[in-house]
């Protein structure tokens, strides 16, 4: 057995020894400039504030809900960002949140469509001191991509299309569709069999991977909804072999159409007291509630996860919730009032001007129900003389921004997420226009004009209805 010692006084240990002592020197000298620069960089960010890394919106989404959110990420943790600080061109109503790094400012109401926007935050401060900053950053909109139903011939179709109705492009057919809604992610569709029996349709926002929702029973979806977030929906639903054993007649219910969930049954929205038939109802927007209008007249808040029901008195309709608001308007016996279902305190809506003629709808623009798009009539006894659709302020200042033609019949109302657009549902020539046979029947033919709120030009006459806006039906 032998072993390789070198000496420590020769030649070769003293060699190995400055190379030790070499490697040593220079491992200590790379990590002192690691170090160096490290700090260097740190004090740098330091001095010069914090700046964005990283920005995360999705501008589609912004469009079409409201609640979406941009998020923006920095080279350091932030003091808070106060809303005041923040300037959002063209404006928008937003929230803002700080934490750590991050900045969130969520849009409470849907953005324009095909909008150039620019966010700005002043005096964004690190919590580590220093200089504050400014951060600027834009995103654009998409042109807004909407979906309409066509019924007639063989099929009913629902298309997808843009606001010009070029290229048009079919996502379901069926021989008998009786309604749909869109939600962010799924369509939920009504279809018939030759006696008028419903079921309940999802696919996908393309139309594809079908499938159906379970249902109360074998019968009628009438009234169907779509909340103003998510992927929930209801509809009342009425047994076909109702009588005198009774059964459910005009019964409330809620489904989720999120894919997780296709085979939970539907949830009945009961509660004590009164006539358990609907006659119309709301989703209340960022609520789990609903405002239901029983076949009695009486208005009930009810909450869907079983808290107690609230009695707001009678009503003859709901004409409608504002996205992003808790204000509902209702006609009373006394005329149209504005309810907030967070404090049951109501107030009377603004009186439009009186030659314009008489209020026969109301559709609150997003926000708030100080701002409505009304359907007014001028009349003559029995005859009516004209009708037009205006913008009305909290004023009562009436804007016209569309007429309809004396011949004519206009439907039913609603109004784009942004309200930039609104969608008036005409029957031409009605006289000469029968209605079809359907569960929701409606004139043979119909159009759907799509008005710039803030011009008053048309964008589009589109055939159809149902446009996905319209998060309910139009009224036979």
């Amino acid at each position: 057995m032998s072993t390789d010692r070198t000496p420590a006084g020769s030649r070769r240990g003293r060699s190995r020894d400055r190379r030790s002592r070499r490697f040593v020197v220079a491992m200590a000298a790379v990590v002192a400039a690691l170090a160096l620069v490290g700090g260097a960089s740190g004090a740098l960010t330091t001095v010069q504030g914090p700046r964005a890394t990283a920005t995360n919106v999705d501008p589609r989404a912004g469009i079409e809900s409201a609640g979406s959110r941009m998020i923006v990420t920095t080279t350091q943790s932030l003091v808070e960002v106060d809303p005041s600080q923040v300037h959002i061109e063209p404006a928008a109503d937003f929230t803002v949140d700080t934490s750590g790094r991050q900045i969130g400012i969520r849009f409470t109401l849907p953005l324009r469509d095909a909008t150039d926007y620019t966010v700005r935050i002043d005096g964004v401060q690190g919590l580590g001191g220093g200089p504050a900053a400014t951060i600027e950053e834009s995103f654009s909109t998409p042109a807004i991509e909407t979906f309409i139903l066509e019924r007639g011939g063989d099929e009913d179709t629902i298309f997808r299309t843009g606001l010009d109705g070029e290229s048009a492009v079919p996502v379901f057919t069926d021989p008998h569709i009786e309604d749909f809604r869109a939600t962010s992610t799924h369509l939920a569709v009504v279809t018939a069999d030759d006696e008028g029996i419903s079921t309940l349709v999802v696919t996908d926002r393309a139309g594809a991977d079908a499938r159906e929702l379970p249902l109360p029973g074998r019968g009628f979806v009438t009234n169907l909804q779509s909340a103003d977030r998510g992927d929930l929906i209801g509809y009342t639903f009425t047994d076909a072999a109702i009588g005198a054993g009774g059964g459910l007649e005009s019964a409330l219910f809620t489904a989720s159409l999120a894919d997780a969930r296709a085979q939970d049954d539907p949830d009945q929205l009961q509660f004590a007291g009164g006539d358990p038939r609907v006659d119309d109802w709301r989703f209340v927007p960022g609520t789990d509630a609903v405002l239901l209008l029983g076949f009695d007249s009486a208005l009930t808040l009810v909450s869907a996860s079983g808290g107690e029901p609230v009695s707001l008195g009678n009503a003859i309709t709901i004409d409608g919730i504002a996205r992003g608001s808790s204000e509902a308007i209702v006609q009373r016996a006394g005329g149209l009032v504005a309810i907030d279902l967070a404090t049951a305190e109501e107030r009377p809506l603004s009186v439009a001007d009186a030659a314009a003629g008489e209020t026969q709808s109301v559709t609150a623009l997003p926000g708030n129900a100080d701002e409505t798009v009304r359907v007014l009539s001028r009349v003559d006894g029995f005859t009516v003389l004209s009708t037009a659709a205006a913008v009305v302020d909290a004023d009562g200042a009436t804007r016209e921004v569309f007429t309809v033609s004396p011949d004519d019949l206009l439907l039913h109302t609603c109004v784009s997420p942004s309200s930039r657009y609104a969608a008036f549902l005409v029957a031409p020539d009605a006289v000469s226009n029968p209605y079809d046979a359907y569960l929701l029947p409606l004139p043979e033919r119909v159009q759907t004009h799509v008005i710039d709120l803030d011009t008053g030009e048309e964008v589009s006459v589109l055939r159809g209805f149902d446009i996905s806006w319209c998060q309910s039906a139009p009224r036979p």
